[in-house]
């Protein structure tokens, strides 16, 4: 295995699901326009970004166990699509597509990982 693609299955999931996570927590930004006094806010600002709060400590368990990343991003890909409806097709490509993609390449990255790994 070369250097540039050993590099690419251990760099690509890392950023791709931090820049995910960034990308879903824009979301909640939402809770700003309810107008819900500050402890309201608060509380509704954390249950906003729980998801966030898992997925970026699947990402840093991952950096280690790459298949603990593959289980909690193909789960999130499950998960979403299994549980809401009601939504245009690219909503379930950018929430559940690539977080299901960034799975795959944690799920790659365990297989192959004594050849990244390695010297």
């Amino acid at each position: 295995m070369n250097k540039t693609l050993k590099q690419t299955l251990f760099w690509t999931p890392r950023i791709a699901g931090i820049l995910f996570v960034l990308f879903i927590s824009i979301f909640a930004l939402d809770i700003f326009s309810m107008e819900l006094g500050f402890w309201g806010t608060i509380v509704g600002l954390f249950m906003h970004l729980i998801p966030s709060m898992l997925l970026a400590i699947a990402i840093a368990l991952a950096w280690r166990w790459e298949w603990i990343g593959a289980v909690m991003f193909i789960g999130w890909a499950v998960w979403y699509m299994g549980t809401m409806r009601g939504f245009e097709w690219f909503v379930y490509v950018m929430i559940a597509g690539i977080p299901a993609l960034i799975g795959l390449l944690f799920l790659a990255g365990w297989i192959w990982r004594k050849q990244i790994r390695a010297g």
